[in-house]
């Protein structure tokens, strides 16, 4: 009974930046797709994509530039650009499909068997973030 309090370590899944630095768009985008997820507003795969991006229910689309199929991508661009929807790419599509949860997660918080996702299409953006503006600022400039 020495009166100290027990510390407690809480892991983040993903590395805050420090306060006052700017988040780059990769990081910010990773926080709004994680926080669709998370209230289920996410949509993954090519027809379910096409389906709420028809149905004028789609928000934003983030594509993976690896992708090395050109009619996906033309059909994903034409959509996009017919129904005013913003299309932002990322580098791999391993990496956006760990974003998407498409992935088994082990007890060290680490993503394994990570399956590749080619597109997804946010429905919902869940709730008000610091990455969801960010995103949104980075939508208007480009």
């Amino acid at each position: 009974m020495s009166g100290e309090e027990p510390v407690v370590v809480v892991e983040t899944p993903a590395p805050a930046p420090a306060l006052g630095e700017p988040m780059d768009i990769m990081t910010a985008l990773q926080l709004v797709i994680k926080k669709s997820l998370a209230h289920g507003g996410l949509v993954k795969g090519l027809h379910a994509a096409a389906k709420s991006i028809e149905k004028h229910a789609a928000q934003l689309c983030v594509m993976a530039e690896d992708c090395n199929q050109p009619d996906y991508i033309k059909l994903v661009k034409a959509l996009c650009a017919e129904h005013n929807v913003n299309l932002i790419t990322v580098p791999s599509a391993k990496t956006l499909g760990e974003w998407a949860g498409m992935c088994k997660i082990d007890s060290e918080g680490k993503a394994r068997k990570v399956v590749g996702a080619s597109c997804i299409v946010v429905k919902d953006y869940g709730e008000e973030s610091e990455g969801l503006h960010i995103v949104q600022e980075y939508v208007k400039t480009h």
